[in-house]
């Protein structure tokens, strides 16, 4: 599905002729960039929309299936950049995400978008409020595209942040409760969010060099300053895969160490159960001759002496912590 396309010459934005094919050799043949962009196209609306480009079939195997690692390609007149969207669910604790896959060349620009993340409209028109930094042509509008995506990687690395501060309160908040399944979740969802982050920084690298024929060199300083972005974003990413690990050992710790105090507490009353246990085994011997049955203060003095002795280990195991 086509979601909008335009002309641009010197950074102004012009929609006539409003036929595509006419769109494009006229910026081939006048100068400026045609920006298309596409959402979720089938086979066969994208043969039908792009097919005046002739891009590389296995970058259009890409753009269509979908499911690919952040990379940069270079094809003949066309380079292929592929971004990965995020989407935070704080509700569930769930990311999902999504891809964009770029074609650049020296007279167009087609974005295709899949899944819901980072949706590009606002980019737009914020480039076309910025008519000076559209002129620069297409790589201008490659550079707005990944520095949106990297701002909404920041921002979802300030929730995750958040969610990994409630988790280690709840670890630390002394509750017998283990955090381990919740802390689990969180990390998978942390190393998802990772797989879109890390797998960026070469392909950046590569548009941020000195070296990048294909990109302006008034561009690379943006692209330089992105990739400072994407460099923050990763390490907080790897900070907080950290201290969930941190918080996962902790959680585990504290379980053991609760499990050591009912162990103790247990042990302190089968000790307790065994001296009248013991008590109650010797006289339930049937033996025919055992003197102290037949004495008058026998019984009290059996029962009192159960009753110290209880009351003694009692003290004891409360004194030393284990009950």
């Amino acid at each position: 599905m086509i979601v909008d396309y335009a002309l641009y010459q010197n950074g102004t934005r012009y929609t006539e002729p409003s036929n595509l094919p006419e769109l494009i050799m006229k910026a081939k043949t006048e100068g400026g960039f045609v920006w298309l962009g596409l959402a979720e196209p089938t086979q066969t609306e994208f043969d039908k929309i792009v097919g005046d480009f002739r891009f590389h079939p296995l970058a259009i195997e890409d753009a269509i299936n979908a499911k690919q690692r952040p990379k940069f390609e270079e094809y003949p007149g066309v380079q292929f950049c592929v971004l990965k969207t995020v989407f935070y669910d704080e509700e569930k604790s769930l990311v999902s995400t999504g891809e964009i896959f770029c074609f650049i060349g020296e007279y167009f620009i087609v974005v295709v978008r899949h899944g819901d993340g980072a949706p590009l409209r606002n980019t737009r028109h914020i480039l076309e409020n910025s008519p000076e930094q559209l002129a620069k042509g297409p790589y201008a509008v490659l550079h707005a595209v990944i520095d949106h995506v990297i701002d909404c990687y920041i921002d979802i690395a300030v929730e995750l942040e958040i969610d990994v501060v409630q988790v280690e309160n709840k670890v630390f908040s002394g509750k017998r409760q283990t955090q381990s399944q919740e802390i689990y979740f969180l990390k998978r969802e942390i190393i998802e969010f990772r797989h879109a982050i890390d797998p960026l920084l070469s392909p950046l690298q590569k548009l941020a060099s000195e070296g990048a024929a294909y990109v302006p060199s008034n561009l690379t300083p943006f692209f330089r300053d992105t990739l400072d972005h994407l460099s923050r974003a990763s390490d907080a990413a790897a900070g907080l895969d950290s201290l969930l690990a941190s918080a996962l050992q902790a959680d585990l710790a504290h379980v053991q160490v609760q499990q050591n105090e009912d162990m103790r507490k247990i042990t302190s009353y089968v000790a307790l159960a065994s001296v009248p246990t013991m008590v109650a085994g010797i006289y339930g011997m049937n033996f025919d001759f055992m003197p102290e049955l037949r004495w008058k203060f026998g019984y009290p003095l059996v029962i009192g002496s159960l009753v110290v002795l209880t009351a003694i280990l009692y003290r004891k195991f409360k004194k030393s912590g284990w009950l």
